[in-house]
Formats: structure tokens, C-alpha cells, sequence
């Protein structure tokens, strides 16, 4: 798929709806307060990328590469920092690269110095550290001071070797190396956030940043004592395919994934600017027309500007990759967790496999922007979202798109685990349960990530069960058959809670796929002479039910907001996981939507006709257990 130039209306339309800019001096230093200017991403004269300011963290022992804009093409430029310096020579279009040697952590405050025949830039305050990405989408970007416990979390953050830097979305094809300093406007909060300064850790500067990074780095920074840096390029709404390079995406062979940029490609072509601003025109002035009547002032402004439309959407493929990592591509960092899912449960079952097929490209290509193809990232799963499965509603929340992406997420640690990949990390975090699709538990999920950094990165905890504290459990083996499915762990695991007295999570089904509940036990031997009761073993599970005869498939946390409780001694969950093969739409079997559907139509056709039958089952288990149960008092009775 080609891209399609941002047209120049469009770019007018940015330009006017966004502060104008000016600079003030060469330090690249933007006024403060209510005197604010935007400092612009490549500006007039010698100039540093402005991923490199005041106050940053430089990562240790990686190579320290610098860029920027020479005042002159052909321009000589300069660069010394802590005791070393770089000369390198700027193109025919003023740009500029260096490398400077690697340094050691440093927690003492240096000042790094770039010099050229057309100026001076000094940047002060620089620590050298640990930087860590964060991306993906709204419940990464989330508030500290919004979340459970976040306003004791803000009023501790008192940390000022811990650094944070919040880009900019930039402008998708049309982003340059380097992103731009403002206040951007958001159209969830309506508000201005200031975006693209580094600064400080405080109560004041944590308030509006990722909850979740900012507890990871707090716990990393405690346990390690080395700076911190954390650069949040998460943005609201963001789909995998987005956060993908576009070249990489088209090279998928798949189905699904090419069925998907077709489509894009279609909503690109059929984009009609003008049409559209008559539609906002016409909707306008019904909406002024009903305020009148109803004798309302009405002070929205009419719609003057052609809109881009889809050329520039958020969540065209490629198009967040070039806005906020591109600007970043070459920067030495230590490592990055991505914490996303929720906005590709719209694209049905095949959205999922799409999903899978195009995640570990993103990872890949992330490693390749920074420039290190061992880079840690860790996967934080989708989160929560809707009413809770319980034991009487089973059956019916199963029919999700979100286990699924869940899936997609596991499988892609796994497969990258088992091919050798000793950097990848995995967190699961469905068991922060809460019915909003942006639930506020976001001070364990940090931890969680922290817990997974500290044991591989950082080697802070002690013997020989260090793994268990990064790595969920995994099933090593399969056992099928006298009515039970047996699996093999890779370790012991427990209930998370005890409140519920047994373990929960599993799903079975026969041929006929009808899932039911699994009872679940730990596998036990026979009884000996020397042990009555038989070796119990915690790192074999036994699941049955009365009411599936002859399982052969399970399924694990199987809801977007699951009933699942285990986890390993160090309380990191079991993943949601399973041992069929079935795509969403054939959960139930045989549902078929009438010729002539439109996709979009026919997969709400179909989930709305399996939902009904996924209630039916769950009912005529209910009926079978309170018959049981009823048997089983009459039984007492005599």
C-alpha cells in the first residue's frame, strides 16, 4: 500500500488549530507559565533533536548517539559529553549525527556541549541511567492521579533522578526526526497537556503521567539505584497495526491482514474532503436550528475547514510508528513495555488473527528503531473490561474478542521464549478486575511490569527461583483421557484468593463445545504404605466435570473479565490460554447468517445467535447441578 500524501489544507487546519510557535534562544529553551511557545521539532539554526534537553537521562553503556540540524548545510557540528567528544558533518539538508562512547551509570548532574561555526547549545543537568519506553494505548497513558491510590502515589513522587518525557502525536507520514514541544490539545479531557519537555519527578510533574510506567520506574529506581528515564509515547484509541511500520505490514502474506489494508486502502480512495464539510455544514445548522426553536443560544462555530479524513487517522497502519517512535529511531534505551489490545476487539475474529500475525512484527520493529534486537520489551495483556463471569454466567462471556487478543499477546511471548528470546516478558492483567474498560488498577500492573525488569535486567533477587518471579507459568505437557484433562506446569501454582476455597478458571468442552466450568484438582498418587493420603503434586492440575464426560479442550480466563485465580508463588497469574483451535465465530457451531450480509453485520448476527445459545447451555447446567444437588439432600434425608 502506498502513502498517500497529507494534504496541504489539512496541514493548514493543524497549523491553525495548534499554538504558533516561536524561539527564543539556542538553548532551545521554551518560556514557561502563561508565556508558553511551542518550540518546533527541526528549528531555524543549529539545533538538537529534541529528544535531548535539559534534564534528560542518557542510557549507560549503549553508544551515545546525538542528532540534529547544523546552521548551514556541509556545516561541521561538535558534541562533547562526560569527557568524550564526537565531530560529524551535516548533509545538504543541515542534518546531523554523532556517536559518542558509551558511559557508565551516573547519578551526578553533567553537562553535555554541541558547537558549530553558526552557534553553541548546552544542555545541563544530564543524568545517565536506565530509559524506558511505554506505549501503547489509553490505560497506558492513564493518569497517576486518576487511578486507585494514584493522589498517595502523586503526593510521594518526590524522586529527582527519576525523569519523564511525554511526546507529542505528531504528524503520522509527515513526522520529521525529531517531535515538536506544546501543549496539545485533547479531545477526551478537552484540555492543553504539555507534551515534549523532560522533567523533573514530582508531585506536580506526575500528576497527568502513565500511572503505570511511573510506578515501574519508582520500583526499578528503589531497587536499582541508577536514573531513571521514562518516555511515554502512548496514545488513547491505538491499534497494533498502527504502532507498525507501514513496509512491514504490507510484507505480511496473510489473509487477514491484507483484507485489512484493502480496506484501508478503500477508505483512503474514497475519502471526499468536500463532501464531508458539507455533511458537517448541514448537521450544523440543523443543530443551530434546534437550538432556536427551543430558545437556546447556540455559539458552535460553522465548520470552515476540509478535514484529511482517514489519510491521517490515528490508527491507519503505520501511521502512530512514523508520529512518535520514528522522531525517536536511533535512541540508546534500556528497554519498553506495551500495554494495548482494547481497540482491535472491533475487527472480530479475524481482527484477532490479525492481531497475531502482526504483534511480534511490531516488537521486531521496535527493537530495530532503538537499534537493539535483544531490547527488552515486556507485554502487558489486555486488561478488563464489562460485568465479571461468574459461575452462572459462564458460558455466555466466553463469546469475546478480548481472549482471543489475549491469546495473540501469550502466544507471541511464547513463541518468542521458546526461539531463544531471553528479553521478552509477559504480564497478565485481567485479574485487576473492574467493569470499566479503563479500570484504575494501575499501581499492581506497574509493579507487576517492575517485578518482571528487576528479575531479568537487574538481578536483584536472590536463588535459584529468580525466574519465578518474571515468567507466568506454562504448560509443558497435555494429558487426555478417563473423562479428565490432565496439565503439566512448569511450577507449583495456588489460588491468588482464598475467599473462594477452590481453584477457578478452566473451561472444558467435548466435541460438541459446549463449555462448562472445570473442577479443578491437583493430581495426586495412588496411595502407598507409606503415604495414605497419596503425593499430592502442585504443579499438576486435574480437570473434570459432571457434566462434560469426555473433555478434550480447555480453555483458561476465557472472558474478557474473567473468573481465574491461579498463579505461581510469586503471584504472577496464569496466562489466558487454550488447546483448541476454533475462531470466534465458530464458538457455537452451526451458526450460519443469511446470504447477502455485510461482514460487519453478519459477525453481529452471528454473536448475537451464539449468545443465546451459550445462555441455553449455561441454564441446562444450572438445572443439572440443582438436580444433583437435590439428589444428593434426599440422599442425606434417608
Amino acid at each position: 500500500m502506498k502513502s498517500l500524501p497529507f494534504p496541504t489544507l489539512a496541514l493548514a487546519s493543524l497549523a491553525f488549530l495548534q499554538f504558533s510557535y516561536a524561539r527564543e534562544n539556542a538553548e532551545q529553551q521554551p518560556v514557561r507559565g502563561e508565556d508558553w511557545v511551542r518550540v518546533p521539532a527541526i528549528p531555524d539554526g543549529l539545533s538538537v533533536s529534541n529528544a535531548f534537553q535539559s534534564h534528560m537521562v542518557i542510557q549507560r553503556d549503549k553508544p551515545v548517539k546525538i542528532w540534529g540540524w547544523a546552521g548551514a548545510p556541509r556545516e561541521e557540528v561538535t558534541v562533547a559529553f562526560a569527557g568524550k567528544t564526537a565531530t560529524g558533518k551535516a548533509g545538504d539538508d543541515r542534518a546531523w549525527r554523532v556517536k559518542l562512547p558509551p558511559v557508565a551509570a551516573n547519578s551526578e548532574p553533567q553537562n553535555l556541549v554541541i558547537e558549530a561555526k553558526s552557534g553553541r547549545i548546552e544542555l545541563e543537568d544530564i543524568l545517565v541511567g536506565d530509559v524506558w519506553i511505554l506505549g501503547g494505548q489509553s490505560n497506558m497513558e492513564f493518569d497517576l492521579a486518576k487511578v486507585d491510590d494514584g493522589n498517595l502515589e502523586v503526593v510521594s513522587a518526590n524522586f529527582p533522578e527519576i525523569r519523564l518525557l511525554t511526546i507529542p502525536r505528531g504528524n503520522g507520514f509527515d513526522s520529521v526526526a525529531s517531535f515538536e514541544r506544546l501543549h496539545e490539545w485533547s479531545d477526551w479531557s478537552k484540555r492543553h497537556f504539555k507534551k515534549g519537555d523532560w522533567e523533573f519527578c514530582s508531585p506536580e510533574t506526575v500528576r497527568e503521567f502513565s500511572a503505570i510506567g511511573y510506578v515501574f520506574g519508582r520500583r526499578v529506581h528503589l531497587a536499582a539505584s541508577v536514573p531513571i528515564g521514562l518516555i511515554d509515547v502512548s496514545v488513547g484509541g491505538t491499534t497494533v497495526e498502527t504502532w507498525t511500520p507501514q513496509d512491514v505490514i504490507t510484507k505480511i502474506d496473510s489473509e487477514e491482514t491484507k483484507a485489512w489494508l484493502q480496506q484501508w486502502e478503500e477508505k483512503i480512495a474514497a475519502w471526499d474532503a468536500k463532501a464531508d464539510l458539507e455533511k458537517q455544514i448541514s448537521n450544523w445548522e440543523n443543530r443551530k436550528a434546534k437550538f432556536e426553536k427551543e430558545g437556546r443560544d447556540f455559539k458552535d462555530p460553522k465548520p470552515t475547514e476540509l478535514r484529511p479524513g482517514p489519510v491521517a487517522d490515528r490508527n491507519r497502519p503505520g501511521f502512530m510508528f512514523s508520529s512518535m517512535i520514528r522522531p525517536l529511531e536511533g535512541l540508546s534505551v534500556k528497554g519498553a513495555l506495551f500495554h494495548q489490545g482494547f481497540n482491535n476487539c472491533f475487527q472480530g475474529g479475524d481482527g484477532a488473527k490479525m492481531y497475531a500475525q502482526v504483534f511480534p512484527e511490531m516488537i521486531s520493529s521496535w527493537r530495530k528503531a532503538f537499534a537493539d534486537e535483544a531490547l527488552p520489551f515486556c507485554i502487558l495483556s489486555l486488561c478488563t473490561a464489562g460485568e465479571p463471569q461468574t459461575h452462572e454466567n459462564f458460558a455466555k462471556p466466553m463469546y469475546d474478542v478480548g481472549p482471543f487478543i489475549r491469546e495473540a499477546q501469550h502466544k507471541s511471548y511464547e513463541t518468542l521464549r521458546e526461539a531463544g528470546d531471553e528479553t521478552i516478558g509477559f504480564a497478565s492483567t485481567y485479574d485487576f478486575r473492574k467493569s470499566w474498560y479503563h479500570p484504575q488498577i494501575k499501581v499492581p500492573a506497574g509493579e507487576r511490569a517492575a517485578k518482571w525488569a528487576l528479575a531479568t535486567e537487574y538481578d536483584v533477587f536472590e536463588g535459584r527461583d529468580q525466574p519465578l518471579y518474571a515468567h507466568p507459568p506454562t504448560i509443558e505437557e497435555v494429558k487426555i483421557g478417563d473423562g479428565k484433562i490432565q496439565l503439566d506446569l512448569s511450577t507449583d501454582v495456588k489460588t491468588a484468593d482464598d475467599s473462594l476455597g477452590k481453584m477457578v478458571g478452566f473451561a472444558i468442552a467435548g466435541d460438541d463445545r459446549k463449555f462448562v466450568p472445570a473442577e479443578i484438582s491437583y493430581f495426586k498418587d495412588e496411595p502407598t504404605e507409606q503415604n495414605k493420603k497419596g503425593r499430592e503434586y502442585r504443579n499438576k492440575l486435574v480437570l473434570s466435570s459432571p457434566h462434560c464426560s469426555e473433555p478434550k479442550y480447555y480453555r483458561y480466563a476465557w472472558a474478557r473479565n474473567p473468573m481465574a485465580n491461579l498463579v505461581n508463588r510469586f503471584d504472577l497469574p496464569f496466562a489466558t490460554q487454550r488447546n483448541d483451535d476454533w475462531d470466534l465465530e465458530a464458538t457455537v457451531p452451526g451458526i450460519t447468517p443469511p446470504e447477502g450480509m455485510d461482514p460487519n453485520g453478519a459477525r453481529r448476527w452471528i454473536a448475537n445467535n451464539a449468545k443465546k445459545e451459550l445462555e441455553k447451555i449455561d441454564r441446562e447446567r444450572l438445572e443439572a447441578e440443582a438436580k444433583m444437588l437435590i439428589g444428593e439432600s434426599s440422599g442425606e434425608d434417608e
